[in-house]
């Protein structure tokens, strides 16, 4: 037999359901925390894109593949996270090297390039000498001497944040890195932000951190940390439900927002 809904029935019935979900969705997400001030922010975990600066791997793909690597990056960019994404849901975990080795080779081959595994290491191994963009290291350095304690939060590998740290000159100035490795789950997933909170030993609302994605934003922004969006590209904002506190396309803007009184 088929029953007929009228509008108004159609509309209960969604005010119905959307209640139920909402009950569903509070009773098993964490707490998010209103923005905290300055004072309050004890330490600040960091992505890693947006501290290091990824032109000279793009410069990589371009001399390699000259006049293809404009089509090849975006195209492999948007794999690496695609696949550390999906290989979580799969339960299917392998560290980010892995993964964006095979996202550049998913990339070329979609593209019908001709690129062996002798040009894939070359381009990996970019990763390795990374700088950091000219405002980081300063700013770095205020929220240090601030008193807020630093580290990088990032899906890169233990030993990509370590090398690229170095050679971008500010080792010094962080604390061992939090590679998701730890915990075999990628952002945004809540175990990934975990890390910080298990590290730092604070709560999650004096723990700051700064994004580089605005899907990271939002990842941070619903585990509970304030979070800043460092929007270099200012890119439009996305829509998945939570929002950062602030954004801005600097260090100096993140600085100002950490340590305002």
């Amino acid at each position: 037999m088929r029953i007929s809904i009228g509008n108004s029935g159609r509309r209960q019935f969604l005010e119905a359901g959307a209640a139920v979900l909402s009950t569903a969705a509070l009773a098993t997400a964490p707490r998010i925390a209103k923005a905290a001030s300055g004072p309050m922010l004890k330490a600040l975990a960091i992505d890693g894109l947006a501290v290091f600066d990824l032109r000279p791997v793009a410069a990589q793909v371009e001399h390699l593949l000259p006049g293809r690597g404009a089509a090849l990056l975006p195209l492999w960019r948007a794999r690496q996270f695609e696949y550390s994404w999906l290989r979580t849901l799969m339960g299917r975990y392998v560290d980010f090297w892995e993964v964006s080795e095979e996202a550049l080779e998913f990339a070329a081959q979609q593209l019908h390039l001709d690129f062996d595994a002798t040009q894939r290491d070359q381009v990996m191994q970019s990763f390795l000498s990374l700088k950091a963009w000219p405002d980081v290291r300063p700013a770095l350095v205020a929220l240090r001497d601030a008193g807020v304690r630093l580290a990088l939060l990032s899906n890169f590998t233990e030993r990509m944040l370590v090398a690229a740290s170095s050679s971008a000159g500010i080792a010094d100035l962080l604390e061992p890195p939090l590679s998701t490795d730890r915990v075999r789950f990628y952002k945004p997933h809540p175990r990934a932000y975990q890390i910080g909170t298990d590290a730092f030993g604070f709560a999650r609302e004096n723990i700051g951190f700064a994004a580089y994605g605005g899907w990271d934003a939002a990842g941070a922004r619903a585990f509970g940390y304030p979070t800043f969006w460092v929007n270099r590209d200012q890119q439009a904002d996305e829509r998945l439900g939570a929002m950062p506190n602030a954004q801005g396309k600097t260090f100096e803007a993140l600085v100002a927002w950490a340590l305002r009184p």
